[in-house]
Formats: C-alpha cells, sequence, structure tokens
C-alpha cells in the first residue's frame, strides 16, 4: 500500500516516521525548504519509545505522481485550504483519506472536496513538537491512531488498512465508533488546550490550585451540553472519565496549542473552541467558561496580526 503523509512535522513525521521504521512505503508531501531540510539531514524522531533516523521518500506540490491509497492528512486547521490543494493531484478513485486534525468540522469539508466515500473517521493522541533543527520531538508515553469508517462499518478496505498500519511501535487502533471516539476527543482536546492557554500553564499547576479541578470539570460539563444538544453520539459518563484522564496526566503536561502560543505562531481557536461558540448559540445554549476562553484566543490571534 502506497502511503502519503501531508506534512513532516511533529504529527506526520511522527507517524509517517513510525511506518516508514517498519518498511511501509511512505512518502511525505512537504513545503520546499522542509524538502531541502530532510534532504540534507534525514528525517530524525527522538521520542522516549525509540529514536529513528530514516532516509524519507518525498514530494512537494509542483511534483507528480501517481495516486497514492492512503493519504494521512495531519495538517493544523489553518492550513486546510492549501493542504487540499496540494493533496488533489494525488487522490484517485481508490484513494482513502485519514484526517488526524483536531476537532469534526472539517470532516464535512473534505467530503465535499474529495468526495464522501473517501473520507474516513481519524484522530490522534500525541505530544510532539520540531526543534530548532527541524527534528521531531516526542516526549509522552502516548502516541495513538485511531481510525474507522463513519458509518460503523468494518470494511475490506479498513482492515487492509489496520493490518498496514499494525506492527508499528507508534498505537495505530481501528475502531467501529470512530464518530464517537472524535467527539470525545474534541470534548478533551477543547478543554485541555482552552485552560492551558487562558491560564498560560501546564496542566500540573492548574490541577493543584484550590479551584483547578473545578474549572476542568465546568468546561468539560459546558461543552459535553453543547455536544448533546447538537447530537454529537457521547456517551453517559465521558465527562467523569475525561477527569479521571486529566488527573492522572503529567504535572508538566503542555497542550500543543500552548506550546503554539508561547511560540508565537498560528493556533486552532477558531476551529476548536470557535466552532463550539457557534454551536451554543445555534441551540441557546449559556457556556460562560468556554466563552471567555474563545475571547482570549481571539485577543491572542488579535495581537499576532498586529
Amino acid at each position: 500500500m502506497r502511503i502519503l503523509v501531508l506534512g513532516a512535522g511533529g504529527v506526520g513525521g511522527y507517524f509517517g516516521g513510525r511506518l516508514a521504521e517498519k518498511g511501509e512505503d511512505v512518502t511525505f508531501l512537504v513545503r520546499n525548504s522542509r524538502k531541502q531540510l530532510l534532504e540534507k539531514q534525514d528525517l530524525v524522531i527522538h521520542s522516549i519509545h525509540g529514536d529513528i533516523r530514516c532516509k524519507p521518500q518525498l514530494l512537494t506540490a509542483a511534483d507528480t505522481a501517481a495516486p497514492f491509497d492512503l493519504i494521512l492528512f495531519s495538517t493544523k486547521s489553518y492550513h486546510l485550504d492549501g493542504a487540499i490543494k496540494d493533496l488533489k493531484p494525488f487522490v484517485g478513485e481508490e484513494t482513502v483519506v485519514l484526517p488526524l486534525l483536531n476537532g469534526i468540522a472539517h470532516i464535512n469539508r473534505l467530503k465535499n472536496e474529495f468526495g464522501e466515500k473517501k473520507v474516513i473517521g481519524g484522530l490522534c493522541f500525541i505530544e510532539t513538537t520540531l526543534n530548532e533543527q527541524g527534528e521531531v520531538h516526542q516526549t509522552s508515553p502516548m502516541h495513538r491512531v485511531v481510525f474507522g469508517e463513519l458509518n460503523k462499518t468494518s470494511s475490506d478496505r479498513i482492515r487492509r488498512i489496520a493490518e498496514v498500519l499494525s506492527g508499528t511501535k507508534a498505537s495505530f487502533e481501528q475502531s467501529d465508533e470512530i464518530e464517537q471516539e472524535m467527539w470525545h476527543k474534541y470534548l478533551f482536546i477543547t478543554t485541555l488546550s482552552g485552560l492551558t492557554t487562558l491560564m498560560r500553564s501546564p496542566v500540573g499547576p492548574i490541577r493543584d490550585l484550590d479551584g483547578g479541578r473545578a474549572l476542568f470539570k465546568q468546561l468539560l460539563e459546558e461543552t459535553a451540553e453543547i455536544m448533546k444538544a447538537h447530537g454529537a453520539p457521547i456517551r453517559d459518563g465521558i465527562v467523569e472519565e475525561h477527569m479521571n484522564t486529566i488527573e492522572k496526566m503529567t504535572y508538566s503536561m503542555k497542550s500543543s496549542m500552548q506550546r503554539d502560543m508561547e511560540k508565537g505562531t498560528a493556533i486552532e481557536g477558531g476551529h476548536i473552541h470557535g466552532y463550539l461558540m457557534t454551536l451554543a448559540e445555534r441551540h441557546s445554549i449559556n457556556a460562560p467558561l468556554l466563552n471567555v476562553i474563545y475571547q482570549n484566543l481571539l485577543i491572542y490571534e488579535k495581537q499576532l496580526k498586529s
């Protein structure tokens, strides 16, 4: 199976690198500057699960190649338009697009652009970043991709994909409830990124505040209420499950959005928190903490542009 990974940054570089390490046929679609760097120094991954150095197969949007069987769509939401344009020449009739973006709003967009049957559900959990040398640093125990058909079936193509993605040092898991899994992750990442960016702090110090745990629970409950009103398939007890996860997180754990803010780079505030505020307004739901968090992100984005 020919696999195309969109980008070779923290997410795409890591999971694509693990597949290449296994021996799968993996190509990375990258910008010219990234291609030149990777050609010079290889794809380097530093990870608590084992380091990798490999010479990757590379493409840019200006290159030509036959359509790929599977595309790992691992961009940030603010690069969605450009990524779709760059990928279209490499998508054929049988290509499967596996998105790893945060949130949920991108799914319908991808279906509209590539065709409904080509898009499956997907998500990832990983803490990773690029260092100044352009090397991938993966620093936490979790390095997990979950994927599956959006219609709750276990198709032949999903079984083939699961076989190809298995046997790596990362965790690739097939799920027949991928839509629910995506909403559950959306609930979690909204809370984690929202409070770490609002407080400018990792999880541990927030959790240790007298009212810190109450803030995590309030944001989870506000967000879950919006999702339920929208008809999202989240299960009963998911707020408590996420609270248990937050309790077990390492003291220094930061959200990727917090890391982006510390670097002074773009964030996914509109895609994640803004979309939920739109749903809250649509369903006449009051979400005061979520609103404060979104206003904080809007201020950051305004200052970034000034």
